[in-house]
């Protein structure tokens, strides 16, 4: 069975210079089923290239009367791919010698078919240089369709990651002696964490970092709808606890059964420098007083989006002069350097320890400093924090 029956009808491009040879070949392929045109000089053959497609070139070397060096058709070849470097070539000559199959095959030959041909030899060579050469167009359109889908994709990431930043506060505060300051490091073009800093009321502050369990367009897609909700939400309830729970409802009803989202919400009253918060499964926030002491605030529940029925403690703490908070998310702690190490909590404890007498603004910037050095850049999840210094 023909293999390129169920195929569109090959056509070929014969190239010789001797009308008998041209008749005769053009008779055979037209036998085995195959549309043909016929060239007799090189530009010919270049004619009909950029007229229309076709599947394989069949062509002599040599065109000029009295010549057999092959020359011709060496810049034939040459010119062929110029124009398309995946139509396959097959070259057929009487003259052949070694060293001009090999510069032949250098210019982008597939095949050679010595005269006289043998017929079976020659519709074999043209079968088999068909199939490749369809193959390699195929491939060649499907890598181009991949690489164009994925240019539309970073351009949509890229329009998204603006959407995105524009949802980040501009700039962090400094209340009452209390400065604000974060960081939004994401392990792709996109998002899934989130932090946010707003007022609730003439003398309290809000304070969020969250995390959706994933990263990525998804991630970043889930976290928006978070965004929206808690805004709404924050404006009309006080108590953080109640805030969560609120929350906690919401999510339940709008996200993915597998999703879920780790928060830390807060208000911090500026003028008491006294700080209310509720932690949904988050990351421990560290406090690192004046004099040393360390607290994590704990008090809280389980992570939004998961048990429509969850409760959620509120937890109270007295900021003070020298207090340093951090809040922050897991991709700071869990980046790992070149050897598999994670960072960890107890290193970036420590780190916030020795370098607690900076301001908010650099002792986060240090903070990331030491991280990015620690890993080398190299961010396997979005990693968020704010920091807090009271003054």
């Amino acid at each position: 069975m023909n293999p390129l029956a169920a195929a569109p009808i090959a056509r070929t491009l014969i190239a010789d210079d001797q009308p008998d040879v041209l008749a005769a070949l053009r008779l055979l392929l037209k036998g085995a089923g195959y549309q043909t045109e016929a060239a007799t000089s090189p530009a010919g053959v270049l004619e009909a290239i950029k007229r229309q497609k076709f599947d394989v070139v069949l062509m002599d070397l040599n065109y000029a009367r009295d010549t057999t060096s092959g020359d011709e058709g060496l810049d034939l070849i040459s010119s062929i791919r110029a124009l398309d470097n995946v139509l396959p070539i097959v070259v057929m000559t009487a003259w052949g010698s070694v060293d001009l199959a090999v510069e032949s095959m250098r210019r982008g030959v597939r095949d050679f078919v010595q005269k006289p041909w043998d017929n079976s030899r020659l519709l074999q060579t043209l079968r088999t240089q068909i199939e490749e050469g369809r193959a390699k167009r195929q491939r060649r359109r499907r890598n181009l369709e991949t690489r164009l889908h994925s240019r539309q994709m970073q351009s949509q990431l890229a329009e998204a990651r603006v959407i995105q930043e524009g949802l980040l506060p501009k700039s962090m505060p400094t209340l009452n002696g209390v400065e604000l300051a974060s960081a939004w490091r994401p392990a792709t073009e996109v998002s899934g964490d989130y932090l946010s800093s707003f007022s609730v009321s003439s003398d309290c502050v809000a304070l969020c970092v969250a995390d959706v369990a994933g990263k990525g367009l998804p991630a970043a897609l889930l976290m928006a709808n978070m965004q929206s909700i808690l805004r709404s939400i924050a404006s009309d309830l006080v108590e953080p606890s109640s805030v969560c729970s609120r929350l906690n409802e919401m999510m339940c009803a709008n996200i993915p059964e597998n999703k879920f989202i780790t928060c830390f919400y807060a208000v911090l009253n500026t003028e008491n420098k006294k700080l209310t918060f509720t932690n949904a499964g988050h990351n421990y926030p560290a406090l690192v007083r004046a004099d040393g002491t360390r607290l994590r605030l704990k008090e809280g529940g389980h992570v939004l989006g998961a048990f429509e029925e969850s409760t959620y403690v509120q937890g109270e703490v007295q900021l003070r002069t020298g207090d340093r908070l951090l809040m922050f998310t897991d991709g700071l702690t869990e980046t790992t350097n070149a050897a598999g190490e994670e960072f960890g909590e107890s290193r970036l404890l420590d780190s916030l320890m020795c370098e607690r007498w900076r301001d908010a603004r650099d002792l986060q910037q240090e903070l990331l400093r030491q991280v990015t050095e620690f890993n080398g850049g190299e961010f396997e999840d979005d990693a968020t924090s704010i920091l807090v210094a009271v003054q």
